[in-house]
């Protein structure tokens, strides 16, 4: 009843104050607009609007004033923007070519990248040089040009090679040595000593003691350089630990070989000897109970033996560190596997599979796993 009355009122008061003149009515017709468009405003996100909405509003824009603005969708400063935009497009022209030099070829332009790419120390001067011993005249500027296009810096600072790819070109003389905690049955801690060669992935236990004072690490170097195991090593990598003291180092600088100490606190600097460590506490520390220093080393050497004679290594496509001749094709029928026990374990996974072939017996899953160093020789039945 209430909005009733206040309508009747509203009503009667805009019907006195416009009359029935024709601008009147245009006025009326230019309030109802505006009122529209403020719901719509409120209702409606931003409008996307075109290059030609944009044409026309920045132009209507110059014949009204400033302080009727508001009834644009936008801001007077985006107002500004467009005319200016419209302004500086109306000045711009295309440049013809006066002349020049002619452009490289797609030919010329992929061997100087690649120059740049595969020889990271020559500089522009050189490559143009290479270039022109085959004939292939561009410019110094021209060469630096497109190696900055292409992400290439200046020598000798463009990127070099990675880890990986330093590892791999000087693997062949690098040996890696680290030490090995182990706990033996009544908790005593022994320190095992050992170095793998990074190229053919071979381990060899240097020495293991429960005292690994700066005498005993010297010694052991100096057995390492009387054995000939440091025949081609050119780089000798070894953490910060303070059991290498400086009498250590100084046997394999006698030997011709440099030392390279692993940064603080980074163990992936000698990831290859984390790596063995790894294996060797999977694959036979964390299954079996270690008497003393005797057993301890024991152990060890011949968990060393089978990794170099016998375990594939990933890093070596699937082959084993000790290079052995191809096995000769498996014969189709009369064919058997023997096992050859490593570590005195009873049973192995092979050798139950045999059984189950020949006999037709299940044996129990749990009784498959007690087994985790075996070598396995394929024979023929004669």
């Amino acid at each position: 009843m209430l909005f009733a009355l206040i309508y009747l009122l509203l009503r009667r008061v805009v019907r006195a104050i416009a009359g029935s003149s024709s601008e009147t009515s245009t006025e009326v017709e230019l309030v109802i607009l505006r009122h529209q468009l403020m719901v719509l405003k409120c209702q409606v996100g931003r409008p996307r609007l075109r290059r030609r909405d944009r044409l026309f509003m920045a132009a209507i824009s110059g014949v009204l004033p400033r302080g009727r603005w508001s009834s644009f969708l936008v801001t007077p400063q985006t107002l500004l923007r467009w005319h200016r935009e419209l302004v500086r497009h109306k000045w711009t022209y295309r440049r013809r070519s006066v002349g020049g030099r002619p452009p490289i070829p797609d030919e010329v332009r992929e061997l100087i990248l690649r120059m740049g790419r595969e020889n990271p120390r020559w500089g522009c001067l050189r490559m143009r040089g290479e270039l022109a011993k085959l004939g292939i005249r561009v410019s110094a500027i021209k060469i630096r040009t497109l190696l900055r296009a292409s992400g290439l810096g200046p020598a000798p600072r463009r990127d070099g090679p990675t880890w990986s790819e330093f590892l791999r070109s000087q693997a062949h003389g690098i040996l890696a040595l680290d030490f090995l905690t182990v706990e033996t049955v009544l908790l005593r801690t022994l320190y095992v000593l050992f170095a793998i060669h990074v190229r053919s992935r071979r381990v060899h236990i240097v020495g293991v003691t429960k005292n690994p004072d700066s005498a005993w690490v010297t010694q052991q170097a100096h057995n390492l350089a009387v054995g000939e195991r440091l025949r081609g090593i050119r780089f000798v990598i070894r953490d910060r630990d303070s059991k290498f003291s400086g009498p250590f180092d100084e046997v394999f600088r006698s030997e011709g070989v440099r030392i390279v100490r692993t940064p603080i606190r980074a163990p992936r600097a000698n990831a290859f000897a984390e790596r063995w460590v790894r294996t060797v506490r999977v694959e036979c520390l964390d299954r079996m109970l270690l008497l003393g220093r005797r057993h301890a080393e024991q152990v060890l050497r011949a968990c060393a033996a089978h990794y170099n004679e016998a375990r594939p290594h990933r890093g070596l496509d699937l082959r084993t560190p000790r290079r052995r001749p191809h096995p000769p094709p498996r014969p189709a029928d009369g064919a058997r596997v023997r096992r050859h026990d490593v570590l005195g374990v009873a049973s192995s996974m092979s050798t139950n599979l045999l059984l189950e072939a020949r006999s037709g017996v299940s044996v129990p899953f749990r009784q498959r796993r007690r087994l985790h160093h075996t070598r396995l020789v394929l024979e023929q039945d004669p």
